[in-house]
């Protein structure tokens, strides 16, 4: 298994597991048009704990890529509405809000790359 391979598996492992630490700084992150925050808080830490797991084995390696990648484009909206709501964020520099968009494409890359790079 490749280092890229091990850190972004524990990376999404880490983040899902902070879904369950901290949920509340997750739901503050939801827009207001999707339902259920809390309970999709939760799920999206399980998936993120699942896939991260999945990136470690090499028969899920590349399955769990995807998943990676689908939920990263699921998960978009709540760093736009970060970077639309400002005010609720004021540890966080505007700058930092805005990075957090392209930072999306970033990931989807990386986790690409993950699941196409040779074993």
């Amino acid at each position: 298994m490749s280092a890229s391979a091990i850190v972004m598996g524990g990376f999404y492992v880490a983040a899902g597991v902070n879904h369950f630490l901290k949920p509340t700084l997750y739901v503050r992150m939801m827009p207001a048009w999707l339902p259920a925050h809390r309970a999709l808080v939760l799920i999206s830490g399980v998936a993120e704990v699942v896939l991260g797991l999945g990136v470690w084995f090499p028969l899920t390696r590349v399955w769990a890529c995807w998943g990676v990648i689908a939920l990263l484009i699921a998960v978009f909206p709540a760093n736009l509405t970060m970077f639309q709501d400002p005010d609720q964020w004021p540890g966080i520099p505007r700058w930092a809000l805005a990075l957090r968009l392209p930072l999306q494409g970033v990931l989807i890359a990386w986790a690409w790359w993950v699941a196409v790079s040779p074993t």
